[in-house]
């Protein structure tokens, strides 16, 4: 059936194989079918503080299932294709894990399991992939202790295990792994690598959270002096700033290298400015010299599949006005990368801005027409009933459904050609191999096509009308990528 394995950020050869592969198994005899729509529609699920998900600590087992069940059939009755889920919040698992202890978000307790038992990623991974959505594991790199976590850390905590590795921030409320510490980027790789081997998550994904912002320690600077001292004593030659640069630099690039191979996204969403100044005009944090994150040399050096800046503010707000920052942030790709906003709804819900909501989606694909996308906070200011952005998206510009944009430099396995039966009422569909993320269900009637996506689990499907004089059915895999095709 043709194949082709693509190397992380190297092979454009081979990308170009595998779409010539794809088009003569496409264009069979028969006509073709039009190419489907291309857009990532993103939600973040926050755990932290349980802002999203579960809705409070010590719920049931059944209760939490509930919750994550509805927020997820919400999201598909929207015609969303990913989720970002948050699985370490704060040196802590929302999974099962021999290296860091079981979320309070989840018990009410640091290091107690949900009971009765279940692992919650490994449920939310299924529930997402039913309904034939990607699913990225969200991890925080860096932070070690939040003021919202019920009780104290578990023994096993690394802040008890490991106390050298972390520093205290202002009044203690926060704790942080120090970023320029070997042992702290060996640690946070080998969590995000943990979870990579044992779970089918379709993405890696970091925030804003490099080094702290300085109001978690009531202004001062972060407390490092002993490890720049130890920098400085064995030849370093790079002031504070830089230093912390290069080491948040070093880790970035080391787990991208890490997750070479794996066929897993690895993305960003950085503070929404790279500098005050960048574009003239914008004004705002450094996250630069703040943060010490170098975003935008993450995405020159193609060490991330997407950048999702976080673009908080209104299409009109000068000062950080959206539009005016995609716009910069696309300009700086030189190696193609998805570039994918992030946009804040709770704002949005506060104020009625479903038409931002709207015009901010459609600016998304003026910018990047073949692959647009746009991620939204949070998942729960889409959940009630008469939710205006809800309706406004479902009405808008999510009314059809849409594939992710496609990845094609991270190495995959095309999905191979499915077996296919139809009678008068369906078709069947048997994949040969494991299933794929979602189906492309494309049927003829006349010179018309229609085209439906449906989750890689799905067996049977029922006609849309009469049946068709032609259908074609392709699969997806996690990367965005269209299988061999199938014809009826």
């Amino acid at each position: 059936y043709g194949w082709a394995m693509v190397i992380r950020g190297r092979s454009v050869a081979a990308a170009a194989l595998v779409a010539l592969a794809a088009c003569r198994s496409l264009h069979g005899p028969g006509p073709a079918p039009p190419e489907p729509l291309r857009e990532l529609r993103a939600a973040w699920v926050a755990t932290v503080a349980n802002i999203d998900w579960p809705s409070r600590p010590g719920l049931s087992t059944g209760e939490q299932q509930r919750e994550a069940i509805a927020m997820l059939d919400r999201l598909a009755e929207l015609n969303f294709n990913a989720v970002i889920f948050q699985v370490r919040p704060h040196c802590d698992a929302l999974y099962a894990s021999d290296l860091e202890p079981w979320s309070a978000y989840l018990t009410g307790r640091e290091g107690r399991a949900p009971e009765p038992y279940y692992d919650p990623l490994e449920f939310w991974i299924r529930e997402a992939h039913a309904r034939g959505m990607q699913l990225h594991a969200w991890f925080n790199p860096y932070r070690a202790q939040h003021p919202s976590r019920p009780g104290p850390p578990a023994e096993t905590s690394v802040l008890n295990t490991h106390p050298e590795l972390a520093v205290t921030l202002g009044d203690g409320d926060y704790r942080w792994l120090d970023p320029a510490r070997d042992e702290v980027r060996a640690w946070s790789t080998r969590v995000v690598m943990d979870v990579v081997e044992r779970y089918d998550v379709d993405g890696v994904h970091f925030d804003d959270y490099f080094y702290p912002y300085a109001s978690y320690s009531g202004g001062a600077d972060f407390p490092d002096e002993d490890t720049y001292a130890e920098y400085l004593a064995i030849g370093g030659h790079r002031d504070r700033s830089g230093f912390r640069r290069q080491a948040v630099d070093v880790f970035i690039q080391g787990l991208d290298r890490a997750l070479e191979g794996s066929g897993v996204h690895f993305g960003i969403s950085p503070f929404g400015i790279w500098r005050p100044g960048h574009p003239p005009g914008i004004q705002g944090l450094d996250q630069y010299e703040a943060l010490y994150a170098d975003a935008r040399r993450w995405l020159v050096e193609g060490w991330v599949d997407y950048l999702m800046p976080q673009l908080y503010w209104p299409i009109a707000q000068a000062p950080q006005s959206f539009p005016v920052l995609l716009g910069w942030w696309t300009r700086q790709n030189p190696r193609d990368r998805h570039v994918w906003p992030g946009t804040s709804i709770a704002r949005m819900r506060r104020e009625g801005g479903a038409t931002e909501l709207v015009n901010q989606v459609m600016i998304t694909r003026g910018f990047a027409p073949d692959g647009p996308g746009i991620c939204l906070f949070s998942a729960r200011h889409l959940m009630p009933e008469d939710s205006a952005l809800a309706a406004a998206l479902r009405e808008g510009p999510f009314a059809r459904p849409a594939l992710p944009p496609e990845t094609p430099w991270l190495e995959g396995r095309r999905v191979r050609r499915p077996a296919l039966t139809a009678d008068d009422e369906g078709l069947a569909i048997t994949p040969d191999g494991p299933p794929p993320l979602a189906w492309l269900i494309e049927e003829r009637r006349g010179a018309a096509w229609r085209q439906r996506i449906v989750p890689g689990t799905t067996e049977r499907v029922d006609w849309t009308g009469e049946r068709p004089g032609l259908v074609v059915v392709r699969g997806v895999d996690r990367r965005g990528a269209l299988g061999s095709s199938a014809r009826l």
